[in-house]
């Protein structure tokens, strides 16, 4: 995964051919904020200065600077997905929602 963190915040890294510089763009933000560098250090740098500029802005403007997350969300999968999961759950003595999350948290903390 191409992804920079600083002080507890995540960015994604991505190369831009027609520029010829790395573009970052910060996650979890109630809005946008990028930023551009040749190097992993002027990538940081600039990741700072974005996210201070960022961040400066929303309290001038009163605005909530990061999105709130309830908890919950919809998936789609296919039934047959759904049986196979449902099945692993009670075969674990878990809820479908416990055996999911427990999935989930899995794959973001392992990059799964």
């Amino acid at each position: 995964m191409n992804t920079m963190t600083i002080d507890g915040h995540e960015a994604r890294i991505e190369y831009d051919p027609d520029l010829d510089l790395f573009r970052g763009e910060i996650l979890g933000l109630n809005g946008g904020a990028d930023f551009y560098g040749k190097t992993p250090s002027d990538l940081r740098r600039e990741f700072r200065k974005s996210l201070q500029v960022f961040l400066e802005v929303c309290q001038e403007k009163g605005i909530e600077p990061f999105k709130k997350y309830s908890g919950r969300f919809n998936l789609r999968i296919s039934p047959e997905l759904h049986s196979e999961i449902a099945v692993r759950a009670a075969a674990e003595g878990k809820s479908l929602n416990q055996w999911v999350s427990q999935a989930l948290e899995y794959a973001a903390h392992n990059g799964a």
